[in-house]
């Protein structure tokens, strides 16, 4: 199973590009897959193929109307785990012995 976090930037669009995430959530959440949003990117969760293809749908999305678009990918592949987007936080959680506020 693998975890991916990403960002997509399109470049030259000014600072506000609240837009291309939203069309880039929208992918995400219609995927199927599952995801965590937060401030600075998406994570995702699946199959290695599933969420490469992805996000690279997200960014043809963002690149159909864009001259440039800058992708940051931080992948974690481990075999035999699952539902990582839940048990990583947790682990930290009992080591910590208290919930955080994710």
């Amino acid at each position: 199973m693998t975890i991916a976090e990403f960002s997509i930037t399109p470049i030259g669009k000014g600072v506000s590009v609240g837009k291309y995430v939203a069309r880039c959530v929208d992918i995400v959440d219609r995927s199927g897959l599952g995801y965590r949003l937060n401030p600075m990117g998406t994570v995702v969760e699946g199959p290695f193929d599933e969420v490469l293809s992805l996000i690279a749908r997200c960014h043809k999305a963002v690149a159909k109307d864009c001259e440039r678009v800058s992708t940051i990918i931080k992948i974690d592949d481990r075999k035999g785990v699952d539902r990582q987007l839940d048990a990583k936080v947790a682990a930290v959680e009992k080591r910590l012995g208290r919930k955080l506020r994710t």
